[in-house]
């Protein structure tokens, strides 16, 4: 343990970086590795796989929406000076307290063609957003926003004002000591919330069965597809790669949160 410490101490932030993207890439291998070998046959590989791909076609652009909008969401929240700051974060942390189910009821209200909100959204955007990837992805972000933001909120106001002052002495504006100074002080808890938030998104389940359906091959994700696949096989392999999946998150966090170079 100790000497894994110090070997986590000892990287830079780019072998950091490479270290965590290798960790994620030797996971999805393993899972699909594990998963060729348990298959009897190609239809049996088909079914494993197709809601793999589809959790990751929706896991990875939530967690990317999530992070920007929750990285932004937590600056604000940390440096400014407004009145119902903490409003606004207890209406972003809802979906951490209310049952998915109904976060999910809320957004097809939303979402739904039929609805005033959704009919401009459907035209907007040429398509209705529901029953699609598009609405698990919706779904997806929603569930891990709150995380990506509380986390970031927790490192901007972490990170040493006086460093922030001496950027603005120096005639930095404001916006390039967020980025500058700010955003890489605080990169390891942003980075927590990320993994966090992309874990959640991975495993969404109850808003993702309300917008998206349960439609196979369209929008049947790993945890749609693991309750359809309970009494079959096939249970046994997506179970084995949602474990790995959430193992290479919490690695990640590991590595992040033991760095402190």
């Amino acid at each position: 343990m100790t000497r894994g410490r110090a070997f986590a101490q000892s990287l830079d932030g780019n072998q950091k970086a490479v270290a965590v993207a290798l960790t994620v890439l030797f996971g999805f291998g393993l899972g699909f590795g594990v998963a060729h070998l348990m298959a009897g046959s190609i239809a049996y590989w088909g079914v494993v796989s197709v809601p793999f791909f589809i959790t990751l076609r929706v896991a990875l652009p939530a967690t990317v929406i999530a992070g920007v909008t929750g990285v932004a969401s937590g600056y604000v929240l940390a440096k400014g000076r407004f009145p119902g700051r903490d409003l606004l974060e207890s209406l972003g942390s809802l979906p951490i307290i209310l049952p998915p189910t109904v976060i999910g009821f809320y957004l097809l209200e939303v979402l739904s063609p039929g609805t005033r909100v959704g009919g401009v959204l459907t035209r907007v955007v040429g398509h209705a957003l529901v029953y699609n990837v598009d609405g698990c992805i919706i779904a997806a972000t929603v569930a891990a926003f709150p995380f990506c933001m509380r986390s970031a909120r927790t490192a901007f106001e972490g990170v040493d004002v006086a460093l922030e002052q001496a950027a603005r002495a120096i005639g930095l504006p404001n916006w390039r000591v967020a980025l500058q100074v700010s955003l890489p002080l605080a990169r390891r808890g942003i980075a927590a919330g990320l993994t966090i938030g992309c874990a959640r998104a991975l495993g969404e389940y109850g808003a993702t069965l309300m917008v998206g359906g349960d439609i196979n091959g369209k929008t049947r994700t790993m945890s749609l597809a693991i309750l359809d696949s309970f009494t079959t096989p096939e249970r046994n392999t997506m179970l084995l790669i949602l474990v790995l999946m959430a193992i290479v998150a919490m690695t990640g966090v590991g590595l992040l949160g033991r760095s402190r170079s």
